[in-house]
């Protein structure tokens, strides 16, 4: 198979199929959560549930009191990498003409040195939080094969983009193409893994702090 081949695959029949099981997991696993349900509350609400739980979807999503003096790699290198993707999935060029072929939605783009400079940033942060696993204790025991899978599916688009951008290793053509098919690859894992609190994170917040504040209990 040539390079154009392998890219042709890549962004046709790999991407597409892919996607399929991404929107389909991801459903699949909403659908998983909502259909369980939960048995109804006949005690007496003590405070009002819908705003309790806005206020701990706010309150968690500030960093916790005293994280950055005794967590502050997982503090820092997790708000650099965040940041980091975000920034090179959202404001990059090309990124944003494929969201305007998809979706008919388009935006203005940052400066190339931008999202490079921030793409870096997000690979170091990937390296140092892989580091810092590796090497505390806790978090090690703590770590299964998927959290090392997780990390390397996330890590791989990232790497791979920065180097067909740069036109390093491999010829264009052939990197473009590997970066293609691990972004299909993250597709395939994300709704399988924990990279699905990309979509429950907020809701989940939501539902502790309902909970909770009809009980009277504060978040």
């Amino acid at each position: 198979m040539t390079d154009m081949e392998l890219l042709n695959w890549a962004r046709g029949p790999a991407l597409e199929w892919a996607t399929i099981i991404f929107v389909v997991g991801v459903l699949v696993r909403f659908l998983e959560m909502f259909l369980l349900g939960r048995k109804p509350d006949l005690s007496e609400a003590r405070s009002n549930a819908n705003a309790a739980g806005w206020r701990t979807v706010w309150h968690r999503s500030i960093p916790a009191p005293g994280l950055a003096k005794n967590a502050p790699v997982v503090l820092y290198a997790g708000y650099a990498f965040h940041i980091g993707l975000l920034i090179a999935l959202v404001f990059f060029a090309p990124h944003i003409l494929l969201f305007k072929d998809v979706f008919g939605l388009s935006w203005p783009a940052l400066p190339f040195f931008v999202v490079d400079a921030a793409t870096v940033i997000a690979i170091v942060a990937l390296l140092v939080l892989l580091v810092h696993r590796l090497v505390n204790p806790v978090r090690r025991f703590l770590s299964s094969w998927v959290d090392y899978l997780v990390w390397a599916v996330t890590f791989l688009p990232l790497l791979t983009g920065y180097l067909a951008y740069h036109r390093m290793i491999l010829p264009y053509t052939e990197m473009l193409a590997y970066h293609l098919l691990s972004v299909a690859l993250l597709l395939v894992v994300f709704p399988f893994t924990k990279l699905m609190h990309t979509f429950t994170i907020f809701v989940s917040r939501w539902y502790n702090g309902a909970a909770a504040g009809r009980k009277g209990v504060q978040l």
